[in-house]
């Protein structure tokens, strides 16, 4: 019997770079040059001030505009963004959650002003809020509030914009934030849950119509280096999908019911370490989402092989981009159908990870749903410890990571590794004063930002204000305060109650050495606290730091994300510590640490030792040293336990020990 090829090829997948830095007019000539080049969608990265609902003016937003994605504080941002773009040929994924429906309602306003209609608008907002309290970090409200924002999205776009996927459920953040296969199914089909509930309940949608809300139900995913695991997973994905919509939500339309689904493959696996061993990773993380047909990504963005060191320039992303369009086009691959299908091995695991996934997701239902388990710490005690345990097998050595914890020889690289894209100093002044501008030239906003916030109390599909509010030039900072306003801001919890049993490393030696110094010192505990500045929340290694701390014998003093410099100064100060710790992985380490620095002195605590740890280039580390951090940690240095034994050499030499 001969070997039956499709009758003709699979279109391929829709291919995508994430891209989006420093100002609207340069990440507009970067996304023109990347269609050039045969991209066929956008993914737009947004900056952090853009994702939290501040303008660039703002005092959290020092030193974070432009850094990991584009400002966008108003309409005329967005429409320099896509100025000479085809929005109504365009497919667009904008990676947004808190800010969703103001992202959304500006790329509509600017679709309009294009004369395109509406109903050929493609794309996705993100708009997944629950992963963000988990791990990214970008809320802004509680989850009520939250969660009505998601659905006054969702049925606005069915009703107006029915080819635009209004949420991506994203289990791509749990993975980095430690979840196992089993978790991420689990944890992301209950957040779906919990939305298509919320429209459901909320009654703005017919009956009749729910299966247009599941049919624009998109998810986005990770994929790890274990790609036949990861085969497996999607397949589960897949198969879980499907029941839970026709059992729970009788959707009898096979097509409404389809799991479609996104995906980056994995950035935090990269290594800072012989980056040049990230091509091959990203490569076969890629065929953990592309080679099985029945459960293939619909679109697809990789990563650049030096994003573990800064943010990639456009000829690392065009590197990424070759990697997908030689795989689609010169590889065999879309001519054949699904190359699993009776496979007892691929049939075994996909039954596995649903067996896994299945029990955990009704147990998450059980505590009330998705919300709750938010609310109670459950999921992020469950994700840090997951990832504890996960860090603890790579420091072991039990899962090999080539170049970092095994074949760490290496050649000289003619690559020359540290080549990333630099962000000019000027681009943040240059964004406030255009917002200072903007105010200064558009009209009287205060009607519109009334009626928002009038609709909020009430119980009005906000999206019609906001369209509003875009039309009388409101800003990104004013649309997100006003809500603020009326619906509070939210602090999730921080998941330091997660423990691990078998902590890697020689851990009893600095137990030992934490009790001596704190004797020496007559201290009871070593004090240390862990400090977020800024408006990054990627806070998986900051746990992971203070977890082990913790089980090392500090004392951990952590108050979670998004913190001003003062408000770490103040702490410093109340809680008496011996340490401060400060994690950055935006890029805006210099400004950050210089300001928490000085706030340091100003306080009188000059003599007390700062350490910082994030994504930082060799040259901004020795600057940041001479400054007077006494040691700077990058992701070269993966072993936790021998950082924590670090820190206590820095509280001894601090006191001269």
């Amino acid at each position: 019997m001969g070997i039956e090829r499709l009758p003709e090829r699979d279109r391929p997948w829709v291919m995508r770079t994430y891209a989006g830095h420093s100002s609207a007019a340069a990440s507009n000539a970067l996304f023109r040059r990347n269609l050039d080049k045969g991209q066929t969608g956008l993914s737009v990265a947004f900056d952090l001030p853009t994702q939290t609902g501040y303008d660039p003016d703002a005092e959290l937003a020092r030193g974070e505009v432009g850094r990991v994605g584009v400002p966008v504080a108003h309409l005329g941002d967005m429409r320099a963004l896509f100025d000479g773009i085809d929005l109504g040929r365009a497919n667009t994924s904008m990676t947004i959650n808190a800010t969703a429906m103001w992202l959304l309602a500006l790329y509509v306003t600017c679709a309009r002003e294009h004369g395109v209609d509406l109903a050929r608008l493609a794309g996705t907002t993100q708009n997944d809020i629950v992963k963000e309290y988990l791990s990214r970090g970008t809320h802004i409200f509680p989850p009520g509030p939250s969660l009505r924002l998601t659905t006054d999205t969702i049925a606005w776009t069915v009703a107006h914009c029915p080819r635009w996927n209004p949420v991506n459920i994203c289990s791509y953040h749990l993975q980095e934030a430690g979840a196992t296969p089993v978790q991420e199914v689990a944890f992301a089909l209950a957040t779906a849950i919990a939305v298509l509930d919320a429209v459901r309940d909320s009654g703005q949608v017919a009956p009749e119509r729910f299966a247009d809300v599941v049919a624009r139900i998109s998810f986005f995913v990770n994929a790890s280096v274990r790609f036949v695991e990861e085969t497996a997973k999607m397949r589960a994905f897949t198969a879980m999908w499907d029941r839970l919509t026709l059992e729970r939500y009788g959707v009898r339309d096979a097509s409404a019911r389809r799991f479609r689904y996104g995906v980056q493959v994995n950035s935090l696996g990269l290594t800072e370490a012989q980056p040049e061993n990230n091509v091959q990773r990203i490569v076969l993380e890629m065929l953990g989402v592309t080679l099985s047909r029945s459960a293939r990504a619909r679109a697809v963005q990789l990563p650049a092989w030096n994003e573990a060191l800064g943010l990639p320039r456009p000829w690392d992303q065009q590197w990424s981009l070759r990697m997908q369009q030689v795989l689609a086009f010169e590889s065999d691959l879309l001519e054949y159908p699904d190359l699993f299908e009776g496979s007892h091995v691929m049939d075994a695991l996909v039954g596995g990870i649903v067996a896994g996934a299945s029990a955990e997701l009704e147990r998450v239902l059980e505590m009330g749903g998705v919300v709750a388990a938010v609310e109670s710490g459950y999921l992020k005690s469950a994700l840090v410890a997951s990832l504890a345990e996960r860090r603890a097998r790579m420091e072991r050595g039990d899962d090999v990571v080539v170049g970092v914890n095994r074949f760490t020889a290496t050649e000289p690289s003619p690559l020359n590794a540290f080549s990333i894209e630099q962000i000019d100093a000027a681009v943040e002044q240059a964004a406030v004063d255009s917002v200072a501008r903007w105010r200064a030239e558009r009209g009287d906003v205060s009607a519109a930002l009334h009626s928002l916030r009038a609709a909020a109390s009430r119980s009005d599909n906000l999206m019609d204000a906001t369209l509003a509010c875009v039309a009388a030039g409101v800003t990104t900072g004013e649309w997100a305060g006003a809500l603020r306003e009326v619906f509070g801001e939210y602090r999730a919890p921080t998941g330091l109650t997660a423990t691990i049993s078998a902590p890697a490393g020689d851990m009893d030696a600095v137990r030992a050495r934490v009790r001596a110094t704190a004797a020496e010192l007559g201290t009871g505990r070593l004090r240390m606290l862990v400090g977020k500045p800024g408006l990054d929340g990627h806070s998986n290694g900051a746990e992971q730091i203070a977890v082990r701390a913790r089980d090392a014998g500090f004392e951990v003093v952590y108050q979670g994300i998004r913190l001003t410099p003062a408000q770490i100064v103040a702490a410093a100060v109340e809680e008496d510590v011996d340490l401060v710790g400060l994690s950055v992985l935006s890029g805006s380490h210099l400004a950050a640490v210089a300001s928490v620095l000085a706030g340091l002195r100003s306080a009188g605590l000059v003599d007390l030792p700062v350490v910082v740890g994030g994504i930082i280039p060799p040259d901004d580390a020795e600057a940041l040293r001479s400054s007077g951090v006494a040691r700077v940690f990058t992701p070269k240095d993966f072993a936790i336990t021998n950082v924590v034994d670090e820190l206590v050499t820095v509280v001894r030499e601090a006191h001269r020990l």
